[in-house]
């Protein structure tokens, strides 16, 4: 038992000088601390892995946090900037749209040369949702006289009714009180259009005593005829909405729908005859 328990001391002592040999070797001559330090390195230097893998992942969580702020900041900065370029884009929408109806307006006016046009603010309506009866900021110092045309770019607003020195008030087409003389622009067939009780809730006109041999369709554009000499000829009232056939020879109609916003309008031109 004493001879083994020999034998493996001998063994480990063994052990140890063939380390610390190994270890001089290694760290040359005259070199007794680098000695010391190479017997130290065998056993830390997994734990020195350890904890410089730890280093980097916790290095690489704070570049992560960094990098997710700068990118915050610029998303923010390019929301800013893509607001920006909405809100320019419908000004640039609104001016285009401007110049296109004072060009139509221009263009439609070249056509009424017996004229001479009024530009008027609405300063004023009838209560309700639509501009049935509405006042402008026009009147007899102005030149504005009762029964004159009134228009848009997009035709027909209808005719002014009352004229007070600074001010007038226009009854549009699609008022109770209002009658057109019109004209089918494809047949050429001629009708009257008149404001109605129940389709001005929707902004909308009819277009009475349709005869069985008129031609008339859905789609169809309507326009003034320029006959009882109020409206001049080819003024753009509205599209053909729904025709309704009945069986007597003028029970017929046809509901119209006005080119015109009745609902939006802002600016309106008066057509005065020239002296």
């Amino acid at each position: 038992m004493r001879r083994l328990l020999k034998s493996k001391l001998f063994i480990v002592a063994l052990v140890v000088v063939v380390i610390l040999t190994l270890a001089v070797v290694s760290a040359g001559e005259g070199s007794g601390i680098r000695v010391i330090g190479n017997i130290i390195s065998v056993p830390i230097a997994p734990l020195q892995s350890v904890i410089s893998f730890i280093a980097e992942r916790i290095s690489g969580i704070f570049d992560y946090f960094r990098d997710v702020k700068i990118t915050k900041a610029e998303n923010e900065e390019l929301l800013q900037r893509i607001s920006e370029l909405e809100k320019e884009n419908r000004e640039l929408e609104r001016l285009e749209r401007e110049n296109k109806e004072l060009r139509d307006a221009l263009n439609f006016l070249d056509q009424m040369e017996s004229f001479e046009p009024v530009g008027c603010t609405i300063i004023a309506k009838d209560p309700g949702n639509w501009f049935e009866v509405f006042t402008i900021n026009r009147g007899s110092k102005d030149g504005i006289e009762i029964n004159a045309p009134v228009i848009t770019a997009y035709g027909l607003v209808g005719r002014v009714s009352q004229v007070d020195l600074f001010t007038s008030k226009v009854t549009s087409i699609i008022d109770m009180d209002s009658t057109v003389a019109a004209r089918v622009s494809r047949s050429r067939d001629i009708l009257i259009v008149r404001g109605d009780a129940a389709l001005r809730n929707s902004g909308l006109c009819r277009m009475d005593y349709i005869s069985p041999e008129v031609d008339i369709m859905p789609g169809d554009i309507i326009e003034t005829s320029g006959l009882g000499g109020i409206y001049p000829k080819g003024i753009i009232i509205g599209q053909v909405k729904e025709v309704i056939r009945n069986e007597g020879q003028y029970d017929s109609y046809a509901i119209i729908t006005p080119v015109v916003d009745f609902k939006r309008l802002e600016e309106v031109i008066v057509l005065k005859e020239k002296q």
